[in-house]
């Protein structure tokens, strides 16, 4: 198994297909997008899996499959049918914005996808339309529902409340849970770069969060398979639970174990640091796989014990405004 200088094992990977995505939403990136990685940097399909085979012949068990929008590369289904082959990986998912997963849905569970996880920041149409510029939230809906009838459950949904622009919602996504066997998460906002959105002020804690749900009825713990940093809480015979991830005011930074692979084959060991070990170089010339599964133990040797970024609002602006070195998501994966 890969293990850390700080003793937590490493067995998952996110993989990021691509940076390019077909929504520009408010608080990810400027309305003219982004200067996307040219396709010739790109990860091809059989270099990926060239990397993932070595990580699994290293420990890996667990993939996640991000963007950018994933489902707008080329041919996704095959690079899932082919990760899925994989002998060792336990568990692969997908993170999706949700608006073509009603036409991909039964095509990716067939390829051997286990579970998606859909972005989601508004239940209102219009309001979704205007934080998403342009998406249509009938086709996210639509897609919900496929992917259940497809068998790719539990289905997650991600939410991240701002104050001030979705926060009102929180009960409304909280209450979702009371019909549909759904995974709700709500996850603070995190201050990367490319929109000029992000301000310490706009930043929900989660357990304000917590404390509105429970005005509307008692929250108990719920037990669920654990595949991540969320804590988990359920209303009295509700059929989906809630989870609160907090990369901001409590880090799980202690429990991660979790490499990030860019678009642009750059090994990222912490999602809040600026380290990136180059893979490209490896996998296109004459390393070998023993020169991929070195660079992959010395992103591993190299994992921080914590991000460092603390939930104090003055820190938080103060930093954010003098280097702006948080990325945007879309260039790191989701």
């Amino acid at each position: 198994m890969l293990e850390d200088t700080f003793h937590r094992t490493i067995d998952y990977m996110r993989i990021s297909v691509t940076d390019r995505c077909n929504l520009r939403c408010i608080y990810c990136m400027p309305d003219t997008g982004t200067v996307p990685i040219p396709h010739s940097e790109t990860l091809r399909y059989e270099e990926i899996v060239r990397i993932v085979k070595a990580a699994v012949g290293m420990g890996l068990r667990k993939i996640r499959i991000t963007g950018g929008e994933p489902l707008v590369r080329k041919n996704i289904t095959h690079l899932i049918r082919l990760l899925s082959a994989i002998e060792g990986i336990e568990d692969l998912s997908l993170t999706t914005n949700g608006i073509f997963l009603a036409e991909y849905a039964e095509e990716l569970a067939e390829a051997g996808l286990r579970r998606v996880n859909i972005s989601l920041d508004s239940l209102k149409p219009d309001r979704y339309r205007e934080i998403t510029r342009g998406g249509d939230i009938e086709r996210v809906f639509k897609g919900i529902e496929a992917v259940r009838k497809a068998g790719l459950v539990p289905v997650k949904i991600n939410m991240v409340p701002i104050r001030n622009l979705n926060d009102d919602e929180v009960g409304d996504f909280a209450l979702m849970t009371l019909r549909d066997p759904l995974q709700v998460r709500f996850i603070e906002f995190m201050p990367f770069s490319g929109c000029g959105a992000w301000s310490a002020e706009r930043v929900v804690p989660a357990e304000e969060i917590q404390k509105r749900i429970e005005r509307l009825g008692a929250l108990k713990p719920a037990k669920t398979r654990k595949s991540g940093p969320a804590r988990y809480f359920a209303f009295d015979g509700a059929a989906g639970v809630i989870g609160f991830i907090t990369p901001l005011s409590n880090h799980f930074c202690g429990e991660c174990n979790r490499l990030r692979l860019t678009a642009a084959g750059k090994l990222r060991p912490c999602l809040f640091s600026d380290t990136e070990i180059d893979l490209k170089p490896a996998v296109r010339g004459d390393g070998g796989d023993m020169e991929i599964r070195r660079l992959i133990s010395l992103a591993v040797a190299v994992k921080p014990e914590g991000h460092n970024v603390e939930f104090r609002k003055t820190w938080l602006d103060k930093t954010f405004r003098k280097n702006n070195s948080f990325k945007s998501m879309s260039k790191i994966g989701g």
